[in-house]
């Protein structure tokens, strides 16, 4: 069995990030995921960085799919997809609410068609609500999950993040709701529509920001790297120009610290035993564990403090990534092999089963490299293929 989804069918219409990445995650364990591009390719192949004209970010967001050209707003497209709806069992999209019913392909269609679909609807916002037709992308789910209110600088204005975070989270929720959703089907035989807005899962990573404002009125300020529940935990400056973080949520750990960078007197202050007090004395822990660091290179400091069992990580890269020994370890950098670049190093799958793990089965393919293999499952012969490409309808 090649990995635990093995046998689960997935069509994957999606395009940028949050949907393709669900289905990634599903062809990682086993999934045969059939990628259907525009004729033109999925915007993504453009996006970011290149090499030689090649997408990068496609190369990994694409990895172990199928990629198939097909135009769903034509008719003979909408024909052909029909039929392969009918063998599915996962539809990941995310077009705007509505699209999907104005080709006649909406869940009530398609669920005629294959009653044990599982149709999942990846949008910012959702299919209802005042919003829900509205362009939606992560960056707006970061500012109005309140992530960005709470990032940044005191003193500072709120910030986002340089990476698409919202969609990453939605993506992994998106991948939990479709197993939960197949989960369901084992008992049902009947699948179901998953609505996903991605200003959603970001809220639950927040932790308890609503509670506390419904509860206290209390809202939580920007504190740039430091923390409301403990302290020290900060990024710090080392002798060499490195930086390191540290973290002293325990009790134990935070005494270790002091101990370690000469100050045990502090440990001794009343406000010391509490991880909110230690917090409102920032400042004068901040000093200590930085002045100690400051005159120290990092390896030297790292090195101090896993002897003192305190919690340290150096500031890293990807560069740093790619070099480091845990990380080697653990096999979280995958090594492929790539038919238009080489070799390329990507992230792993996400975790490791001990019985049936996942594995990265190909990097992302070049636009339309399965289309006459997998249209050909569904009576799609050379010479309909080379009318459909004649007319636009694939590539």
């Amino acid at each position: 069995m090649d990995g635990p989804l093995s046998g689960i069918r997935v069509l994957d219409v999606a395009t940028l990030f949050a949907g393709p990445l669900a289905a990634t995650l599903l062809a990682d364990f086993g999934a045969e995921v059939v990628k259907i591009e525009h004729p033109d390719g999925d915007p993504v192949r453009t996006h970011g960085a290149q090499r030689d004209g090649v997408g990068l970010w496609w190369k990994m967001l694409g990895r172990g799919k199928k990629s198939v050209t097909l135009y769903l707003g034509s008719a003979p497209g909408q024909q052909i997809f029909r039929r392969m709806v009918a063998d599915a069992d996962v539809l990941v999209e995310n077009f705007r609410p509505g699209t999907l019913e104005r080709w006649g392909l909406g869940y009530s269609e398609l669920r005629e068609i294959n009653p044990g679909l599982v149709l999942a609807r990846v949008t910012g916002f959702g299919q209802i609500g005042p919003y829900a037709r509205r362009p939606g992308f992560g960056t707006l789910a970061e500012a109005m999950s309140g992530f960005a209110a709470i990032t940044g600088e005191p003193d500072g204005p709120p910030m986002l993040p340089p990476f698409g975070l919202a969609d990453g989270i939605a993506a992994q929720a998106t991948a939990f709701a479709i197993m939960a959703a197949l989960r369901a089907r084992d008992r049902t035989g009947l699948g179901q529509q998953i609505d996903l807005a991605i200003i959603e899962p970001i809220l639950t990573l927040l932790g308890p920001q609503l509670i506390a404002y419904d509860q206290l009125g209390e809202l939580q300020p920007r504190m740039g790297n430091r923390s409301s529940n403990n302290a020290p935990r900060n990024l710090y400056r080392t002798a060499d120009g490195g930086w390191v973080a540290v973290s002293a949520s325990a009790q134990s750990v935070a005494e270790r610290v002091l101990r370690l960078v000469g100050r045990p007197d502090l440990i001794e202050q009343p406000w010391f035993g509490s991880g909110a007090e230690r917090a409102s004395h920032a400042d004068e822990l901040d000093a200590a564990v930085g002045a100690w660091i400051a005159a120290r290179d990092t390896a030297e400091v790292v090195k101090a403090f896993e002897q003192a069992e305190a919690a340290i990580a150096p500031v890293y890269t990807a560069a740093d990534v790619l070099d480091d020994p845990q990380y080697r370890a653990l096999g979280t950098i995958a090594d492929l092999p790539d038919a238009e670049l080489g070799r390329v190093r990507m992230q792993n799958v996400l975790f490791r089963l001990s019985d049936t793990p996942g594995r990265i089965r190909w990097t992302g393919p070049p636009l339309g490299a399965h289309t006459a293999e997998v249209l050909g499952r569904y009576g799609v012969d050379p010479d309909a293929l080379a009318e459909l490409r004649a007319a636009g309808v694939v590539r």
